[in-house]
């Protein structure tokens, strides 16, 4: 299997701690492995491991108080910390009384702040680890990525429907019941395939109620957990001045993994058109600018636009800098052009883009069209925002 190489930094001072969160199968343990290969390791997916700190977490203080200062020196690595949250007072005394650090790794805070647990009063930074992203893949086939998605193991396996299948069924809902934060499963089986189907759509939390046997309420906590349990990302109107023709209160809603979206709404993407395709590159891209602005630090607002009558533009960055439309066609109409031209006459961005499927980058009075693939080098190249 193919070694890729992640770009997240994590570099830490001497005696600095982090958590580094993600879901899960993204490489976080691989990534810690390779960057910190000297680190003594917990690993709390091991049952026996898992039991006996449940059962006694100042365990941990007295192991590392028999240890010489020689194997503390680089960061002491917790896995899937999340699952003991009562482990976390014993690190913040250890990080106040013995100087050590700590990476915390784990695929959901949510138990954790649900229990109040000790998150360490910002004494730990923190990372977020995504799927690949296009600048850690030489070579990236643009349909393969779109159909297996971009989970390491998913991205690189031929025979990805199965590993996607259980990844969907036995991960995404299983795990969710198993931390505890879902009572009504039967209900919840039926969210998730509704969200799937609206997926990247303005959220109807009504409509999906209505399909799930559940009130609108419920609807609205169900998205929270995922956005909790870093599953998935609102995505907020933009709305810079009061203006009573502009959608400004309801988000979307898109999945962390384009080929999961894939699973959930059983899509399969033969070729590089049509409506399948651009919704799928459309998500694509939202995830690349979402790891663009965690990797690089920079943590800009990532909004879209509509108004009342229809016209719509997909990504609206920093706070109306950068105004983004993307489109899966070979040769874009002029007439799709329309919203971005009337963001960019109303709100004069720095940039007014279109990513699209055409060959070469032209120009058409002020937006420019862009190959996703010249687009992606130039985000990554820090060229678009920074």
């Amino acid at each position: 299997m193919e070694t890729l190489s992640r770009i997240l930094h994590l570099d830490l001072p001497p005696g600095q701690s982090a958590f580094l969160w993600g879901p899960r199968k993204t490489g976080k343990s691989t990534f810690l492995k390779e960057r910190f290969p000297q680190s003594l390791v917990y690993d709390f997916l091991k049952t026996d491991l898992y039991f006996e700190f449940t059962k006694r977490p100042s365990l941990l203080r007295e192991q590392l108080l028999a240890r010489g200062k020689e194997k503390l020196r680089t960061p002491i690595i917790l896995d899937e910390v999340q699952k003991i949250p009562e482990i976390l007072n014993e690190v913040h005394w250890l990080i106040e009384n013995r100087g050590h650090s700590f990476i915390l790794c784990g695929s959901s805070a949510r138990k954790l702040k649900r229990g109040k647990a000790n998150l360490l009063g910002g004494r730990a930074w923190r990372f977020e680890m995504f799927p690949l992203v296009s600048a850690e893949v030489k070579d990236l086939d643009l349909l393969r990525a779109l159909n297996h998605g971009l989970i390491p193991a998913h991205y690189l396996q031929d025979r990805y429907e199965k590993s996607l299948k259980a990844y969907t069924q036995d991960y995404l809902k299983e795990e969710v019941f198993a931390e505890g934060l879902i009572r009504n499963i039967p209900a919840f089986s039926r969210f998730f395939e509704a969200m799937g189907f609206s997926h990247g759509e303005m959220i109807n939390y009504t409509n999906i109620a209505r399909e799930c046997g559940v009130d609108a309420k419920t609807v609205r906590e169900y998205f929270q957990i995922l956005v909790d349990t870093l599953l998935g990302r609102r995505l907020a109107p933009y709305k810079k001045r009061q203006d009573r023709q502009v959608i400004s209160h309801t988000p979307k809603f898109y999945l962390f993994d384009v080929g999961v979206a894939g699973a959930l709404s059983r899509r399969r993407i033969v070729e590089a058109r049509g409506e399948l395709f651009g919704k799928a590159l459309e998500h694509f891209i939202f995830m690349e600018l979402s790891a663009y602005s965690a990797y690089r630090d920079l943590n800009f607002d990532l909004n879209y636009w509509r108004t009342k009558t229809g016209l719509e533009v997909d990504f609206i960055l920093g706070g109306g800098e950068v105004a983004l439309e993307v489109k899966g066609s070979s040769r874009v109409d002029p007439r799709a052009l329309r919203p971005l031209l009337a963001f960019t006459e109303e709100h004069r961005p720095r940039f007014s883009l279109m990513v699209t499927n055409e060959a070469d980058e032209r120009v058409v009075g002020p937006i420019r069209l862009l190959p996703w693939k010249t687009f992606l080098e130039r985000l990554w190249a820090g060229t678009i925002i920074h």
